[in-house]
This record gives C-alpha cells, structure tokens and sequence, in this order.
C-alpha cells in the first residue's frame, strides 16, 4: 500500500464517522456544460427540444431517504477492519462512498461488485474482508496540508448561484473541506480523527491523520478534454436510477451478465467471475420526472467544466444570447464539480458534485452525479462513444 503522501510517515491509529458542505450541487437536466458536437448532426437537430419546467438555480436539492443497509451489521467489519474493506473497494474502483469506517448500502453494493468480478456469492463478506486485511493493513496515515490549498480555498465563496457567477473559482469553502475530499472523507470523520481543534485550525504544512487512500489530486486537473478511444469508447455503462449506482463493463471480455447486482440468468448455477464488469460507484440521480430513460452515448467529456445556466433553454428548449444566461465557473464546488461527461441526449451528463456526502441521499434537478473523487476517474474509463443505459 503505497504512502498517501511522499514524505508521510504511515500511522495505524484506533479511533471509533458525515460531512455537510454547504453548497448544495443542483444541476437542472436541460443545462449543457458547452454547446455539444453533435455525432450526427442531422439526427441531433431531428430531435424535438426537451420539455422543461422553470427551475430555480439557487433551489436546493430534494432530500430522500436512501436505501437502508440489507447486511446484518453482525457481518460486516467494524474498526480499523472496516475502514480498511473500503478503501480497498475504493482502490479496487468499487466505490463504497465516503470512507468513514461504518459500512452501509454503498458499501454493500462495492462487495457485491467485487465478489460479482471474482467468482464469489454476492453476499460472501470473508473472501473480501480477508483481501482488504492483507492489501491494506494500516488503513490511516498521516498526511501534510500542501501548500497548494491556498490556490483552492476561498472562505467566501458566495451560496447563491446569482453571485457565484462574478467569482473567478468554484472553490473549496475551508481547508478542511479541501483535505477531507482528498482523501475521500468528509470533514466530520476528520473531526473524528483529529478533534475539532486541529481540523478548524488546520494551515499548509500542518499534519493531520486521513485515510490511507490514494488521495484526489485537484491540482492536478487541468480542464482537459478527452477524445475517443479504440478500447474505452466500446464500453458500456449501466446507471441504475433505483439503487443510485453507475457501472462499467468492459465491450471484451463481454460481460456476462448486464443486470442489476444479483439478478441471476440461471437461478442456483455456482457464480463465475464476471471479468467484464470493471467498476461501480454510487451516484445521485435527478428527480424522476428529469429522468430520461434509454440509451445513449458519451458525447463528450471534458475536466473543470463551466455550468451554463439559460432559463430560455429550460423554457424553450432553445439557447439565449449569452448576456442572458448565466455561467458558475468551474471548480470543486461547481454544481458539476470538476468533470463533466455529456450524453447524446442534450443536457444529460456524468458529472462531480460539490456535496458528496449528499450522493444517494438527495435528487438534484437533473443529471447524474458522483463524487468528484470518483467523477475524476471516468476518463480513464469511458469515452465519447461509449453507451450509457439509463434505467
């Protein structure tokens, strides 16, 4: 297990984990990102405009009650053990949501990916808890604030939309907001961990203990553009609206099954490793009458994107002049967070979120969104061209 940072010394610590940002991610269904590039332009204009209903940029998202766990908490690991499970799903890009040491549904739903991948029953939590234990033994580190959060800081960062738009930055609202979505946590697990003092004090350089996983880099991102890709373009990503997951299967090897977790096209024949499924993470979706069922494909797919928000589009179907819409610049607290995949269904995308402690806990208006720790990592696995069934 690698250190999380180069000059880190590994801790292994026993401490008894949910962040709340205040910025609420919505993002309306009928927004795009930029004008899209349609694949066939004469099928594109074909296409009837949406019917929207007027949305309010500043109005904030639905609460729901997500799906409660199904695994007897008997089962499953609890410590240190825990919090070592899923950052190994994590690793694995099986994601179990924020990392917190307290398993629940999204953490269900990664152990039935990666027993699905492996040959194992869904519901076997010893073959996993056994791999995680030998891949990752000491599941906290400690980590150094680099100096780069004063680039993605900004204390007052305004809460309305109306107002964000004259900021130059969609950033990070504290330094512990920028070292909690790091390392895949939310800023009440590093209360938990290192007190309320030291996390509300927290300066560059200062050292503070996070789970030991391969951080999020928001330095890093540059705002590139990905183009198609002769393996990542043929896959195919299923968004289940129903238990708040996307995943990836692979175009070769074809996977063996396409369905929802335990879905079984032979009922009582020993489960076989189903190699084509590569990655799962846990989204939101948009509320239901938003919803556009169906396949579609990845159009485009682009880092630190500009939300464009044009009330004539949602009205109409039609964009305005520019003077009249409105652009939130991008940045980790962009309604669309730091990445954007636009389907050929115009205004439907993959995107981040600014709340990630809020996936599978609230609709937005619109798309689908994951985790910016976990939106980062689409690129690497799919591209224009790949198909995306939303059901």
């Amino acid at each position: 297990m690698p250190n999380v940072l180069p000059l880190t010394l590994l801790l292994l610590l026993l401490l008894p984990a949910t962040r709340a940002m205040a910025q609420s991610a919505t993002a309306p269904l009928t927004l795009q990102v930029a004008p899209p590039l349609p694949n066939n332009p004469a099928a594109a204009a074909a296409v009837p405009p949406p019917r929207a209903l007027p949305v309010d940029p500043d109005t904030p998202d639905t609460p729901i009650t997500p799906q409660a766990p199904k695994v007897a908490a008997s089962v499953k690991p609890t410590g240190d053990e825990a919090l070592s499970l899923q950052i190994f799903l994590d690793e694995a890009q099986f994601g179990p949501g924020v990392l917190d040491g307290k398993p629940g549904r999204f953490t269900e739903l990664a152990v039935q990916a990666w027993n699905e991948v492996n040959g194992y029953p869904l519901e076997d939590w010893v073959a996993v808890v056994s791999a995680a234990r030998k891949a990752v033994p000491t599941p906290l580190a400690v980590a150094v604030v680099p100096d780069s959060v004063k680039d993605w800081v900004d204390p007052g960062l305004p809460t309305k939309y109306s107002k964000q738009a004259r900021s130059k930055k969609m950033s990070y609202r504290s330094n512990a907001e920028f070292m909690a979505e790091r390392y895949h946590c939310d800023v009440p697990y590093l209360v938990e961990l290192n007190g309320n003092r030291k996390i509300d004090n927290l300066e560059p350089r200062h050292s503070i203990i996070v789970p030991n996983v391969q951080p999020f880099h928001i330095e890093n991102i540059s705002g590139s553009a990905y183009k198609a890709d002769d393996t990542m373009s043929l896959r195919h990503a299923v968004v289940d609206t129903k238990l708040n997951q996307v995943r990836i299967f692979e175009a070769v090897p074809a996977a063996l099954v396409v369905e929802e977790p335990g879905s079984d096209p032979q009922p009582g024949a020993p489960p076989r490793p189903n190699r084509g499924l590569i990655a799962s993470f846990p989204i939101t979706p948009g509320e239901s009458r938003f919803i556009k069922f169906g396949t579609w494909q990845v159009r485009n797919a682009v880092e630190l994107p500009i939300w464009r928000y044009d009330q004539q589009l949602l009205d109409t179907g039609k964009r305005s002049s520019d003077a009249e819409s409105l652009e939130i610049p991008p940045g980790p607290n962009s309604p669309v967070g730091i990445f954007w995949a636009g389907l050929t269904k115009p205004g439907i995308g993959l995107h981040g979120t600014a709340s990630p402690e809020t996936i599978g806990r609230a609709r937005s208006h619109g798309c689908i969104r994951l985790a910016n720790w976990d939106a980062i990592r689409l690129p690497t696995l799919i591209r224009p061209g790949t198909s995306v069934e939303i059901r």
